[in-house]
């Protein structure tokens, strides 16, 4: 789903250098994974979207980072604060207290 939505603006505005570099580092880098979405995690992204009301995508991702376990989810979208289920760190408010505003 990330690759899926991060390849719009790049595809969109014809940039394929920035298409490109998306995907690599997605699919090529140490830091990331790419993993299937499973039984399990379309039913707790089912549980999320019910509970929350998060988009489809939203919710798959989360569900995505509960079933791997992860510390924390990234993102730039405040909507998914409201999710208490995971640690949800937002880029802007990130940005906002390392520059001190």
């Amino acid at each position: 789903m990330t690759l899926t939505e991060v390849l719009v603006v790049p595809m969109r505005i014809g940039d394929s250098f920035l298409a490109r570099a998306y995907r690599e580092l997605l699919l090529n880098s140490t830091d990331f994974a790419t993993v299937p979405v499973t039984s399990e995690i379309a039913i707790r992204a089912a549980e999320l979207r019910a509970r929350y009301g998060l988009r489809t995508p939203d919710a798959l991702q989360i569900a995505t980072a509960l079933a791997h376990r992860c510390d924390a989810f990234l993102t730039n979208d405040a909507r998914l604060k409201q999710v208490d289920a995971v640690r949800v760190l937002v880029l802007d408010d990130l940005a906002e207290e390392v520059s001190g505003d």
